[in-house]
């Protein structure tokens, strides 16, 4: 793989704590989500935050603008293999991350836009466990999944007026997370299109702040001895 241009932000003292991957969408650069890393760094101070450029010239050729993969002749049945092309690399590219900043996979999240987002969500599904958390904006998935990540847990984030990747893609995923079991959250937001306005951005923010994931709560209903047995009764009784 090329050299990849990479906007890098680190705790202004002490260890980082978390490590936050910023993927742009198809005909941006990694400087489009630079006000996007200035608010996930004010709130969480020890996090390193990292964007790169698109791995790809964007089809469009316009000003350096980049892409994770073409959008030329794209289909729904062609779809599928570009994004698959991309993951290797970028699966590389984020072990590197880790490896370079001391964070391991449990505190690191994945958070894309557009095309970045479905890079994002279909990484989760190759390397389950590669990130423990993913935030998707106002993308989808190439494939609908068959199985849930069941060690990285998906965040949703979609504008209901969204013209170029319409809302159902993500209460379709949804909806196939939750036949799953799968853990993840969808928000939506009302008179929003295709973008990140600030109530999605809190909305996210507060996400990574307060979800506990279910497998944390599985581990600690099974360090109890009868705990979780006493809370499947109480969830039938209910």
């Amino acid at each position: 793989m090329t050299e990849t241009k990479v906007l890098h932000w680190s705790p202004a003292q002490g260890r980082a704590e978390q490590l936050m991957l910023l993927f742009h969408g198809v005909g941006d650069r990694a400087e489009g989500l630079a006000p996007l890393a200035g608010q996930l760094r004010q709130a969480f101070p020890q996090a390193v935050v990292m964007a790169p450029d698109g791995f790809m010239a964007a089809d469009s050729g316009e000003g350096g603008a980049r892409q994770w993969f073409s959008l030329h002749g794209v289909t729904e049945q062609n779809r599928p293999e570009r994004v698959q092309a991309v993951l290797p690399a970028l699966t590389a590219w984020v072990r590197a991350a880790q490896q370079a900043s001391g964070v391991g996979p449990a505190a690191t999240a994945l958070v894309g836009f557009s095309q970045g987002a479905i890079c994002a969500l279909e990484l989760a599904q190759a390397e389950d466990g590669l990130a423990g958390r993913v935030l998707a904006f106002s993308g989808r998935y190439a494939t609908l999944p068959r199985r849930a990540p069941q060690h990285t847990t998906l965040h949703l984030f979609h504008g209901a007026d969204d013209p170029v990747i319409p809302v159902r893609y993500a209460r379709v995923a949804m909806q196939r997370l939750a036949e799953l079991q799968g853990d993840a959250t969808i928000d939506i937001a009302e008179g929003v299109g295709h973008a990140m306005p600030p109530a999605l951005v809190d909305c996210a923010i507060d996400r990574l702040r307060t979800h506990i994931p279910h497998r944390t709560w599985a581990a600690a209903l099974g360090a109890v001895p009868g705990l979780a047995e006493r809370a499947a009764e109480r969830g039938t009784e209910d």
